[in-house]
């Protein structure tokens, strides 16, 4: 099933199908296009399914695996000379050992389950001197052999005629491709080539990456010949190839191709590139990068037989002139497009000159897009895709796999979404090999092939696995785990909105304007200020109305539709000199007035006594001074402090998080010992001294993103998953939710190390710290995936012998955005603490602050919470409540519903969305009845909520015997303007 969603998002940003006969250059509006998608749900993964009958290939160079290099009449390639000198350490001579390994190669062909195998054919071994003349009959019989294992195997062959080594005698007696008369010996061989295996062969490449020959063989000497220091070589080069491609096409046009019904192309590579800036100039320019490049070549096979305009505009007489026949003979020689898109060639081989300024990028959903559109809808084969990992990196290959998954799933978008004409992918490569100028550095194929053995042994890695299974599944299908859910969630469920922190305001400021103002009710009410006159000072106490800030984040959080609102106390400000019989009373009031005021909105407060964060211990001075929480004092200080706030605070607080996210990979051992104590202590005073009177709940909030294993069907990547998250999770939770022990498996592991580190509960401790919960509260904002497979490109945890690292194919924002994360985690808290309430107290998504039409928020609240109600009506997770993190920008930079821009609030539109949700109680079936919840009690039963509106007094005033009766406004309303975007 197509997903018709993300359809109807690309149909409206524009169809990819141009005019028939539409103008070259029209790829220049794929940049524009693609800046139009709707974000971020253009971005998110595509399940769908390839067509039918869309060809499956992987792909293999004769040089980088044949190896055999003397034997049977072979003669040497320009690779065989290259490799042999300057400071170069290693040579292809026997490479995989292809040449006597077809049984191994076919059988990998027929695990993969490949429907086309593209590999090249050694010019050297068919005509050692490069002529018919020399023709080696051994060399012809290796590739005959091949292709009769492949015809009982049912995989069609995709035939590369030249895939960069050159006979030796051309380049030392000609010159190679510098010498024009290597277009009719090139036409020759192909015309050998066509007659003697062209039966069994449907699909011919004629030559690979032309560009790479030209600039680096014949320009920058990377790879062989090694020619260097000749700036208009590569030119001349690049003009011999394509008339020797279009010789061949013609050739095989006239005598074979009615017989053989074959196809012919060239291979030709790109990068892609970016504009550094958005003007049309710094489009021009990356339109141009991309003409020099692949246009090159593919302009004079797919247009109008001629260069780009770009590049004769730049290059002038450098470059080399077509006559008007030579142009007729090279125009339409190509009966599909040629792709190769990949690490080593397209990509890390450009030549910075070449990008004009610009960016360059990896993305080939855009590639794909912009040949479809420059080229007129040319059907396209991607003939080379894939990525590389370091040459010590044995079968576990993580990175290759998530590259993979990205080019194939970019292929995927490029079909179902582009409408662009992809009929065929090709996974570079097969096995292991000589990497041209990184020789055995780097490792691109799907088998492992282990280089010390006799027999070249052979392989499967996790790519090849992971390759296997979208083949036979024809790309991504579906699966009911990936749709949306269509549910609700209890009634009574706590809908909350998260905060570290809230606005504190020491002194009042409602009646800080002594002004006195005249009320000009015939001009629109307009006050004007009667100058000379003040009002007499207040001689009263304070009252909580008092405070303009409390109730302009009161008023924006009741906007938000939440039944719930959590924040944070400064425990270093409410207890500075850390003795809690002198605390600060005029902070304690704020925080008292401010629980009031939400209750007054009909909004319950929940309240941490001590958030964590790596900024600073917030801890009053003293404990900071005496080694903050390794100080064995903290705890019953906490426990103190945690008495204090009960008492005064507990008349309108009934929930209550002692410790928020202690849990922090920067914690100690030995501190996060001393959390626990300090949450414990907390915990039984409230249990013991306030809970038979003000009947709260409390618990701890621990900080929970989901570690999935990178390779889930492999036992050996699922067991360093459990391992992280007992040492991130099961540290704090093991002793609280379960045995009051730390979890045995973090226990085993240290002892293996012979740590130390972590200390031990006597029995006393582990009476105090255990059961000590009410409820499972979690923050949980991203995911990641860790295995056991060591990659120095990614972050390598030592300790715990894990390397982390991300699907390629996930949402960005910098963290990766897992909707299934959060469902997965809260599973993990069920099935380790059955039916224990569960909270979700904070979930969010930092976004560019100056987006106020915060699309990413809005695809990650909707997606989050759906998952929620799968772990709530799927998992029997006992998911009591969800809190959106975070309120404003102002005190969580970039994760805010709401934004600022200097003195004004502004109104994402996220809210509006989160507020429809809580307003439906989650995602009700259309049609269905509403759910019929009984009404909620009033928070604070008698209070009077203090309105948004103005309130109409009277002062009078007598002066020099004058009385004076002046209307007076006093607004209960912030002074933010406030607007919506």
């Amino acid at each position: 099933m197509r997903a018709p969603l993300l359809l109807l998002l690309a149909l409206l940003a524009g169809t990819a199908v141009r005019p028939a006969g539409a103008a070259p250059g029209a790829g220049l509006r794929t940049w524009g296009r693609f800046s139009r998608l709707p974000y971020p749900g253009d971005k998110a993964f595509l399940y769908d399914t390839f067509p039918r009958g869309f060809m499956w290939a992987v792909g293999t160079a004769a040089y980088q695996v044949e190896g055999a290099f003397e034997r049977d009449g072979k003669g040497l390639s320009i690779w065989d000379t290259f490799t042999r000198g300057g400071n170069r350490l290693a040579t292809g001579d026997v490479g995989s050992d292809s040449y006597h390994n077809i049984q191994a190669d076919t059988r990998a062909l027929r695990q993969l389950g490949v429907t086309h195998y593209r590999f090249s054919l050694s010019w050297a071994r068919i005509f050692p001197n490069g002529t018919r003349g020399s023709l080696n009959p051994a060399g012809a019989a290796y590739y005959r052999a091949l292709l009769r294992r492949l015809r009982l195997l049912g995989v069609q062959p995709v035939v590369t005629l030249h895939h960069w080594d050159l006979p030796e005698a051309l380049q030392r007696g000609l010159g190679g491709w510098a010498d024009p008369r290597i277009v009719d010996i090139f036409a020759d061989y192909a015309d050998f080539c066509f007659s003697a295996f062209g039966d069994d062969v449907r699909y011919w490449i004629t030559i690979d990456n032309p560009f790479v020959v030209a600039q680096h063989g014949y320009g920058t000497g990377v790879v062989a010949p090694g020619v260097r220091n000749h700036p208009d070589l590569p030119l001349t080069v690049g003009h011999h190839l394509l008339k020797a491609h279009a010789a061949a096409w013609h050739v095989y046009d006239r005598r074979y191709r009615p017989r053989q019904r074959g196809q012919l192309s060239m291979a030709l590579a790109s990068h892609w590139i970016k504009p550094s800036r958005t003007r049309l100039q710094s489009l021009r320019e990356c339109q141009c990068s991309l003409d020099h490049v692949l246009g090159w070549f593919a302009r004079p096979l797919f247009t109008d037989g001629d260069y780009p305009p770009c590049m004769r505009a730049r290059l002038g007489a450098r470059l080399p002139s077509f006559t008007p026949e030579e142009r007729r003979q090279l125009r339409g020689t190509a009966d599909f497009f040629a792709l190769s898109h990949g690490a080593t060639l397209s990509f890390q081989l450009i030549n910075d000159s070449l990008k004009f300024e610009q960016q360059e990028d990896l993305d080939l959903r855009m590639l794909l897009y912009w040949v479809n559109a420059e080229y007129d809808r040319p059907p396209i084969f991607v003939v080379q895709s894939g990525w590389y990992v370091l040459g010590s990196t044995k079968t576990e290959d993580p990175k290759h796999m998530y590259y993979l998954k990205r080019f194939i799933a970019e292929t995927l978008k490029s079909i179902v979404l582009d409408g662009v004409n992809v009929i065929g992918y090709t996974a570079w490569s097969l096995l292991d090999g000589f990497e041209w100028h990184r020789e055995y550095g780097i490792r691109r194929g799907l088998y492992y092939v282990d280089f010390n053995t006799p027999d070249m042994k052979r392989e499967p890695k996790t790519s090849a696995t992971f390759y296997r299974n979208v083949i036979q599944k024809n790309g991504f299908p579906e699966l009911p785990e990936n749709r949306p859910a269509q549910g609700l969630f209890p009634c009574g469920f706590a809908w909350g909105v998260s905060a570290n922190s809230i606005q504190v305001e020491t002194t009042p400021t409602q009646f800080s304007d002594s002004s006195v103002y005249i009320w000009n009710s015939s001009s629109g009410g307009e006050l004007v200020r009667l100058q000379g006159f003040t009002a007499p000072p207040l001689r009263r106490r304070t009252h909580c109305a008092d405070y303009a800030t409390i109730r302009q984040q009161v008023e924006d959080i009741r906007q938000v539709g939440v039944s719930h609102f959590h924040f944070s106390l400064n425990w270093s400000g409410l207890v500075p000199t850390g003795d809690v019989s002198r605390p600060n009373a005029t902070l304690l009031g704020y925080y008292r007035c401010f629980t009031r005021q939400l209750l007054q909105a009909n909004v319950t407060p929940l309240v941490t006594l001590w958030h964590h964060t790596r900024r600073g211990s917030s801890l009053p001075a003293p404990l900071d001074a005496a080694n903050k929480w390794l100080n064995r004092k903290t705890p019953e200080a906490f426990a103190d402090y945690a008495r204090l706030c009960f008492r005064e605070m507990g008349a309108h607080v009934k929930m209550w998080i002692t410790l928020n996210e202690p849990n922090d990979e920067m914690v100690s051992y030995q501190e996060g010992h001393h959390m626990l104590q300090a949450h414990a202590r907390a915990w039984r005073a409230y249990d013991q001294e306030f809970r038979p009177s003000q009947g709260g709940k409390v618990s701890l909030a621990l900080h929970m993103d989901w570690v999935e294993p990178a390779f889930s069907f492999s036992r050996e990547d699922v067991e360093p998953a459990q391992r992280v998250l007992d040492f991130s999770v099961g540290w704090f939770a093991e002793p609280i939710f379960g045995s009051g022990d730390y979890p045995p498996a973090m226990r085993s592991w240290l002892r293996q190390l012979n740590s130390l580190e972590l200390p031990v509960f006597n029995e006393e401790d582990r009476l105090l710290v255990r059961g000590t919960y009410d409820f499972f509260a979690i923050s949980h904002f991203s995911s990641k995936l860790v295995t056991h497979a060591k990659e120095d490109s990614y972050t390598y945890t030592a300790m715990l012998e894990v390397q982390h690292m991300i699907d390629t194919t996930w949402i960005m924002s910098p963290r990766p955005v897992v909707p299934w994360g959060l469902r997965k985690a809260l599973n993990w808290v069920k099935e380790h603490y059955s039916k224990v309430p569960v909270y979700v107290m904070a979930n969010g998504v930092q976004e560019d602050p100056a987006r106020f039409k915060d699309s990413l928020r809005v695809y990650y609240l909707y997606n989050y919470i759906n998952e929620a109600l799968k772990a709530y009506t799927l998992d029997g997770v006992n998911l009591q409540g969800y809190f959106a993190y975070a309120l404003n920008d102002q005190r969580d930079p970039g994760f805010g519903l709401y934004g600022q821009v200097q003195d004004e609030v502004i109104v994402k539109d996220s809210i509006s969305h989160y507020r429809n949700i809580i307003r439906h109680n989650g995602f009700p079936l259309p049609g269905a009845e509403p759910q019929r919840c009984p009404a909620p009690g009033r928070a604070c039963p008698g209070c009077q909520v203090l309105l948004k509106k103005t309130t109409v007094g009277f002062l009078t005033l007598v002066g020099s015997g004058v009385l004076i009766t002046l209307g007076l406004i006093v607004y209960y309303t912030t002074k933010r303007p406030k607007h919506s975007y």
